[in-house]
């Protein structure tokens, strides 16, 4: 189960995000620098705690970002529905609204969701077993909706005004569902890095771990075959103090030399190598950690040379690629396993919601794929996620595909899905044209929502071209 929590608190992401680590996973994040100057102001609306239940009366103050710099009367809202962190980090993020508002001459909006940031609906105590319960993909759809009514309603010159949504990763999926449930208030969605294929059986559990071991074997065929002999390593490594003592002094761990030390450096190194490919850009940025451009391939420079003889000499190398993730440029004194780097996104709520609608399935081969064998088991899942959270939750991996219909979606429209090759998350997302009101552009050199970053000189063509194809698809649609 370990390694499911990996996955599940990488993500915050989100994830595993992700001890655990939940691939944050899902993250929407994007331009390096973390305050590229961007304008905005700050806002509050009054949401509903529960907007399912007519009895309730409890409110709380949504935060959300405004920039009308740029718009017209008329013109159209670009709407991000925010997704697990704080919505400036978001904000910050996402430069690809930001290039693109004047030339739309459209306002933007950045809408931070429930639970996160400082949109905290019962305040210090909204993580209570009794309080959590009202962080849901509906409830936190239904405040998008909200607001969005609100500002069309509430800024003169907006009531006619197309919305349009944007979000990448969870940020990306809520991005869709948004206009598939409310198609009366969202016109249209780009919908980047959105897995809504990785629920049930809708798509392979080992795919993302197949696509993060095919993108480390383009950076060096050895670099993939290294890792997976690690982890065999790592576990001998631990038996001994000895061993336990070199390993600390290798990784340069904070801290006291734990008898867990083993265990806590595989854990944090499937995160790593699953983190730095979700942000495998191709110009240095600072999406999770700084990393230098195209880090996959700096990483495997230490791990593609040679054939390792002694589980030293491998460990050797594999602590000097991981320094490419978390002290690239050598701003840690030490190595603290417990941490991920992902401040900026949010690990209780996401683990709550990872543990109840958010069921990725996730699982690795250790043949087809450079991690340990983990087999997906939704039952050890369960008990794992009661544990974490401390509540008895019931994770349903079925029910999103319910709600907003798996892989029958045909009778929506106007939403473009985009995925980059070398994202993980990829297998889970919509890799074909399905009609022509739901396209698909696939970006081979895009990693995790390269496309929704500000534009870059480095920018691969195929992301440049991405960008237009987004661009033409808002301008069909307004």
């Amino acid at each position: 189960m370990v390694g499911h929590a990996r996955l599940l608190l990488l993500l915050c992401l989100a994830g595993s995000s992700l001890s655990l680590l939940i691939p944050r996973r899902l993250f929407l994040g994007g331009t390096a620098p973390t305050n590229p100057g961007y304008s905005y102001e700050t806002k509050t609306f009054q949401q509903q705690v529960d907007h399912f239940n007519f009895q309730n009366t409890d409110v709380f103050n949504q935060i959300y970002l405004v920039n009308d710099s740029w718009w017209e009367k008329g013109g159209p809202i670009f709407f991000y529905t925010g997704n697990e962190g704080e919505i400036t980090w978001f904000c910050n993020n996402t430069g690809f609204m930001w290039d693109i508002a004047a030339e739309f001459k459209a306002m933007l909006v950045f809408s931070e969701h429930r639970y996160y940031g400082s949109s905290l609906p019962f305040g210090e105590k909204s993580f209570t077993n009794e309080n959590i319960v009202y962080l849901t993909v509906e409830q936190a759809l239904a405040d998008h909706a909200m607001l969005i009514d609100h500002i069309k309603s509430g800024v003169h010159g907006a009531e006619n005004s197309s919305v349009i949504a944007f979000g990448g990763s969870y940020g990306g999926m809520l991005a869709a569902w948004i206009r598939m449930k409310y198609p009366n208030l969202v016109d249209g969605s780009i919908a980047a890095s959105a897995p809504i294929w990785q629920f049930g059986d809708l798509t392979p559990c080992e795919m993302p771990y197949k696509i993060l071991t095919r993108s480390f074997t383009k950076a060096g065929e050895l670099c993939p075959l290294a890792i997976r002999m690690s982890w065999d390593a790592l576990k001998e490594m631990g038996e001994s103090n000895a061993d336990r003592e070199w390993l600390h002094k290798t990784f340069n761990l904070c801290g006291e030399v734990d008898k867990g030390i083993a265990d806590d450096l595989s854990d944090w190194l499937q995160a790593v190598w699953f983190n730095m490919g979700m942000a495998n850009y191709p110009y240095p940025a600072s999406f999770l950690e700084p990393l230098p451009a195209w880090p996959v391939k700096e990483a495997c420079k230490y791990l593609s040379t040679k054939i390792f003889q002694s589980h030293r000499e491998l460990l050797m190398a594999i602590s000097d690629a991981a320094t490419v993730y978390y002290n690239y440029e050598g701003q840690a004194n030490c190595l603290n396993t417990s941490q991920t780097a992902l401040a900026s996104l949010q690990y209780m709520p996401w683990n709550f919601q990872a543990c109840t609608e958010m069921v990725m399935p996730q699982c690795s081969t250790g043949i087809d794929d450079m991690y340990p064998r983990q087999p997906w088991d939704i039952h050890e899942y369960t008990q794992f996620c009661k544990k974490l959270t401390g509540m008895s939750v019931n994770p349903d991996p079925n029910w999103l595909i319910t709600q907003f219909g798996g892989k029958d979606i045909t009778s929506y429209s106007n939403i473009l899905f985009s995925n980059g090759e070398l994202d993980p998350w990829s297998g889970g997302g919509v890799l074909r044209t399905l009609t022509s009101g739901l396209p698909a552009v696939i970006i081979p050199n895009g990693a995790h929502h390269l496309d929704m970053r500000a534009h870059n000189p480095d920018d691969p063509e195929d992301v440049q071209q991405a960008r237009m194809k987004e661009r033409d698809f808002i301008k069909s649609l307004i």
